[in-house]
C-alpha cells in the first residue's frame, strides 16, 4: 500500500540524511531527485555538522571506539550510563549510513591507518579487533571507503560459531552465539558484499548467520519458544548496536532485494510487532532514546513520533505487503 500523503510530506520535511531516503524508498521519486537530495547531505544538517568534527587525525573524539577522555573507572562507565556514540566507529557508520560519498572524507584511510588504533590492546584500525560488532561496522566502514578490510572478512568466516551466528563475547568464553553479535555481524557482511562482491565463502557465512535468526523468527528463544528480551519488540533510533524486530527486518529486506529473493515467511511474527506499533497518526513513537554521549540529538525525545522509526517501518511493511499482495489479492 503506497504511504499516505500527509505522512510523505512530513518526511520530507527533515534534514537531508533522512529526506533522501523517503524520497527514493517510499515517494520513489526518479534518481536525480534524490540523488541531488543525497548530495546535500555533506555540506547541510546532521552530514556537515558530524564531519566538521572529525579531527585532524582522522579521529573522531581522538579514539576508536571510545573518546579519548573516556573514563573506565568513572561515572559515565557505570552501568546503564550508555556507550558514548562520538568516537570514530559511531561517526563513521552514521556517516556511511546517511549515504555521504566516500569522496567526501579523501585521505581518511590513510590518516586512520596511522593515527587510530584500538583501544583493545592497540591493534590497527583497519585489522579489526576480537569483538564482533566492532568488526563488522569496521568493515562496512572499509568496503565504503575503500580499505583493505580483507583480513576482517575472513575473520568472520573464521569465527562463526557451531550455530550459525556470532557472539561478541566469544573471547570471554561464551560459546552459544547471540542474536544482537549475529545481526550486526551479519549487516557488515552484506555491506561489504554489496560494496565489494564479497567472497562464496564469507556469502556462506552470512547466510548461516540469517538462518540462526530466522530459525527463531528473528524474536524467539529456540529452546523454549518464549520472546528472547522484552526490549526486542521496542523501538528507539538511531539503531546504534541494539538489536529490535524494526532493526531486524530493515535487514532482511536489504539482504532481501540484494539477493534478489522474496522475504522468508519466518519473518512475518516480527513484521506483525512493527504493524502493531504504528500509532493511530500513522507514525511510529520513539519509545527511547539510548543513553550515552552524542555529538547531538538527531531524532526526537522518547514519547513523540519519530519521521526516522516511521521511515523504517513503512519501507518495511511496504516491502512486505508489496510480496504478499498477489496472494491477498487472490484469497476468498
Amino acid at each position: 500500500m503506497p504511504t499516505d500523503q500527509a505522512l510523505l510530506t512530513w518526511m520530507l520535511d527533515s534534514d537531508p540524511a533522512l529526506r533522501w531516503q523517503v524520497e527514493r524508498d517510499l515517494a520513489h521519486e526518479p534518481r536525480a531527485v534524490w540523488q541531488a537530495t543525497r548530495a546535500r547531505v555533506p555540506d547541510e544538517g546532521f552530514g556537515a555538522a558530524l564531519l566538521a568534527e572529525q579531527d585532524a587525525d582522522g579521529q573522531w573524539a581522538g579514539g576508536a571506539f571510545f573518546p579519548a577522555d573516556f573514563d573506565f573507572d568513572g561515572p559515565e562507565a557505570a552501568p546503564g550510563a550508555g556507550q558514548p556514540w562520538t568516537a570514530t566507529t559511531w561517526s563513521l557508520k552514521s556517516l556511511r549510513e546517511w549515504g555521504v560519498a566516500p569522496e567526501r572524507l579523501e585521505g581518511t584511510v590513510e590518516k586512520l591507518r596511522a593515527h587510530c588504533t584500538w583501544e583493545y590492546d592497540d591493534l590497527p584500525f583497519w585489522d579489526g579487533e576480537v569483538d564482533a560488532c566492532i568488526n563488522a561496522w569496521t568493515l562496512a566502514a572499509g568496503a565504503w571507503l575503500g580499505a583493505d578490510v580483507t583480513g576482517i572478512a575472513q575473520w568472520f568466516v573464521d569465527h562463526q560459531m557451531d550455530e550459525g551466528g556470532w557472539n561478541c563475547e566469544w573471547v570471554e568464553g561464551s560459546t552459544r552465539a547471540s542474536f544482537t553479535s549475529t545481526l550486526n555481524s551479519i549487516e557488515g557482511i552484506l555491506s561489504y558484499e554489496q560494496a565489494t562482491g564479497g567472497t562464496p565463502e564469507l556469502r556462506a557465512a552470512r547466510t548461516a548467520g540469517e538462518e540462526y535468526l530466522l530459525r527463531r523468527r528473528l524474536l524467539y528463544r529456540q529452546t523454549t519458544g518464549e520472546l528472547f528480551a522484552p526490549w526486542a519488540v521496542r523501538f528507539a533510533y538511531p539503531f546504534r548496536s541494539f538489536y529490535s524486530a524494526l532493526h531486524a527486518v530493515d535487514y532482511f529486506r536489504a539482504a532481501s532485494l540484494h539477493d534478489g529473493v522474496p522475504p522468508d515467511e519466518r519473518i512475518a511474527d516480527a513484521v506483525e510487532v512493527i504493524r502493531a506499533a504504528r500509532r493511530p497518526d500513522g507514525a511510529w513513537e520513539q519509545e527511547r532514546r539510548h543513553p550515552g554521549r552524542v555529538w547531538f540529538e538527531i531524532d526526537v525525545p522518547a514519547g513523540e513520533p519519530s519521521k526516522w522509526l516511521t521511515f523504517h517501518a513503512l519501507r518495511a511493511l511496504e516491502w512486505w505487503d508489496a510480496a504478499h499482495a498477489g496472494a491477498t489479492d487472490g484469497a476468498g
